[in-house]
């Protein structure tokens, strides 16, 4: 079962150490599957051989947008649920920045920072996270996003 915490427990993390999830293998079918579903078939992320001759990159890259949503599947796995949720809503981001390519192969990992929480109602709590995606093996973090959950606590009438 997941952990589970209060409000107060979750101001209490603010700028405090960061939770860091497992690896994850961003191989060439993930990048494949995730280029047809966007429809984004960009040589530089499906096509190895191009790739690797007229990139930088010395192969295939996962796109941005792939790196961006496995950000869903970390927080899953290593976010704490807040004591009487009904569901967790994805708000946005205040800030996304793609530094590294996360090449083909690679694997990469989340860590999650809380920055801020805000009660917006009594059942409307607003969190923004600053999230750092690392590469295996590189000292460039494949992006920094200021990502905001909005989590709907249940109506005492509810409970």
């Amino acid at each position: 079962m997941k952990n589970e915490i209060t409000v107060e427990e979750l101001k209490a993390q603010i700028g405090g150490e960061a939770i860091t999830s497992s690896w994850m293998m961003i191989d060439q079918s993930r990048i494949d599957q995730f280029a047809d579903v966007t429809e984004d078939h960009q040589f530089i992320h499906i096509d190895e051989k191009r790739a690797k001759e007229e990139t930088p990159f010395g192969g295939t890259i996962a796109h941005g947008f792939l790196t961006l949503s496995v950000l869903s599947a970390f927080t899953m796995e290593v976010s704490p649920n807040l004591i009487g949720t009904r569901m967790g809503i994805n708000y946005g981001f205040n800030k996304i920045r793609f530094l590294s390519p996360v090449k083909s192969g690679s694997r990469v990992r989340a860590h999650f920072k809380t920055l801020e929480v805000m009660e917006k109602s009594p059942t409307n709590i607003l969190v923004n996270t600053e999230v750092t995606v690392e590469i295996e093996g590189e000292t460039r973090p494949a992006l920094i996003a200021h990502w905001l959950g909005l989590t709907i606590l249940k109506n005492k009438e509810d409970a």
